[in-house]
């Protein structure tokens, strides 16, 4: 199944789970009438809420591209993981209201027993719900899963919070301690938002994934071919699960049009066999220059113009320049243009 369809599937369920999660919630709630429990009931309105969001943005991002969206439609889902961000750190805000309105105008809570195994429930839900989220979301590229899935997970370690406060509040019979973990871990809803939200700017923004582009480069140092003399300028954007990579691959000159294709089919296997089928590749071949002898270890070669020198280990810096690769812009006292 095409990994944008295993995405739409998958919301589809963290949506309906949502739904029934809230419901006990509520019930939970309406039997002990904790403002804690209330917060757990207050974020849960942002999981549905964020669910249907995720849901159309998945939908959005799953359809193919078309002359408008030549580079298919997955922003969507950082649009998609903007709002649920947003929505996380109102609820938090909104939370943080009622527990102080809680502490001036304090009520006697009942059914204390009843409304933590209700809640216990559903935090077991939510952190299974989320880790396959959180799975899938990785596995597939999707910032929109992985947003639902660490909100579903944070979700679960509030509850858990709430669930020890309430314990608290059962065995000293202090009230007070209701509104005060209320408090606490709105705090850290709204700090959880916040992060959402910075991910999925940086998303719509192109900002360089630090991480993604180590994995890169490993990848290709540990598979580098004797004809790769350098591989430079490269770029990768995310568009949901698809990833665009850009490069410029530096090959010996003498290469036929036949045989450099043949360089960038390997290149191209290797990166899809590591990071899957979603990836679109654009690679510019490049002839080297007299200069790219003392970092070219061919030793088949019979037009080789200076000995061998030093091997440039690949680094996200030297890779991401627009200049290729040479023994003097290494050492920082030159960088030859393209």
């Amino acid at each position: 199944m095409h990994t944008a369809r295993v995405n739409l599937q998958l919301q589809k369920i963290v949506t309906v789970i949502a739904v029934v999660l809230f419901i006990i919630k509520i019930i939970a709630w309406y039997l002990t009438r904790s403002v804690s429990i209330l917060t757990d009931a207050l974020e849960s309105t942002v999981n549905v809420i964020a669910g249907f969001i995720s849901l159309f943005s998945l939908y959005i991002a799953a359809r193919p591209r078309d002359a408008n969206h030549p580079y298919g439609h997955g922003k969507a889902e950082f649009l998609s993981a903007a709002i649920e961000g947003s929505l996380i750190t109102v609820a938090g805000f909104i939370i943080i209201y009622a527990s102080i309105n809680s502490f001036v105008y304090p009520h006697t809570l009942k059914q204390l027993d009843d409304g933590i195994v209700l809640i216990s429930i559903t935090a077991i839900i939510n952190y299974i719900t989320g880790y396959y989220c959180i799975r899938t979301g990785k596995r597939n590229n999707s910032l929109a899963l992985i947003a639902s899935g660490r909100h579903l997970q944070t979700d679960t370690w509030s509850t858990l919070g709430i669930i020890a406060g309430l314990l608290l509040i059962w065995f000293t019979k202090l009230q007070w301690i209701d509104s005060a973990v209320a408090i606490g871990f709105a705090c850290f809803i709204i700090y959880t938002g916040y992060g959402i939200v910075r991910s999925s700017v940086a998303g719509i923004m192109d900002e360089a994934d630090k991480a993604l582009l180590q994995r890169m480069v490993n990848l290709l140092n540990a598979s580098r071919r004797v004809n790769w003399i350098d591989l430079h300028n490269l770029r990768i954007i995310k568009y949901g699960n698809v990833l665009h990579m850009d490069c410029h691959l530096t090959v010996p000159w003498y290469l036929n049009v036949k045989e450099a294709h043949a360089e960038i089919d390997i290149l191209s296997l290797l990166i899809k066999k590591e990071f899957g089928e979603s990836v679109e590749l654009f690679v510019h071949a490049d002839a080297c220059l007299e200069f790219s002898c003392r970092i070219c270890n061919k030793t088949e070669c019979t037009v080789r113009r200076h000995a061998f020198e030093k091997r440039i280990e690949w680094t996200i810096d030297n890779m991401s320049r627009n200049t290729r690769h040479t023994y003097e812009a290494d050492a920082g006292r030159r960088q030859i243009p393209l």
